[in-house]
């Protein structure tokens, strides 16, 4: 199945999950996975959450990750992957000058 993000409706999402500024971002959904594109400008966050039911995974294509994972701060790089199990916790800040881009893909394990 393809999915051709450009395609699909940008999402402007103001403070998501508690996060400052806005989380930009292009997904698919079923009811079995999120598939997602997504874009945070300078300064901009996405909160601190926990996956109960689901994990996720981050492939950064442009930009510097700043995370927050179970307590621990992290870089992660253009073509580096953050991880986020199940039942564990992460926050995502763009630390850095330019935009953040990113794919995730978060599979529901229920």
């Amino acid at each position: 199945m393809k999915i051709d993000f450009s395609k699909l409706a940008e999402n402007v999402i103001p403070e998501f999950k508690g996060g400052e500024g806005a989380y930009i971002m292009r997904h698919y959904t079923d009811d079995k996975v999120k598939i997602m594109l997504g874009r945070l400008k300078p300064g901009s966050s996405i909160g601190l959450h926990r996956h109960e039911l689901n994990s996720e995974v981050m492939y950064i294509l442009s930009g510097q990750a700043t995370y927050v994972y179970e307590g621990q701060e992290e870089i992660v790089m253009p073509g580096e992957v953050h991880y986020c199990p199940q039942g564990k916790q992460h926050t995502l800040k763009n630390c850095g000058t330019e935009d953040l881009t990113f794919f995730a893909v978060v599979p529901e394990h229920h």
